[in-house]
């Protein structure tokens, strides 16, 4: 089963509650780069990446598309 599947699964709620942990996420990396203590950048990528997943899955369900 692929990420998006794995996202997809869940539920409207579920996926507001990981956006919000995904953003936290995104700025304690963020103050890590800015102190020079991240020291994978590529976790940056990565998040925002899932970021837009969950955003795109919730405004495909808005839509209705599907």
């Amino acid at each position: 089963m692929s990420v998006v599947d794995e996202l997809r699964a869940l539920s409207t709620e579920d996926l507001a509650k990981l956006l919000e942990e995904t953003q936290q996420e995104l700025l304690n990396l963020r103050f890590r780069l800015e102190t020079k203590q991240l020291v994978n950048h590529r976790e940056l990528v990565r998040v925002k990446k899932k970021i837009a997943r969950i955003k795109t899955i919730m405004r495909e369900r808005e839509l209705g598309i599907r």
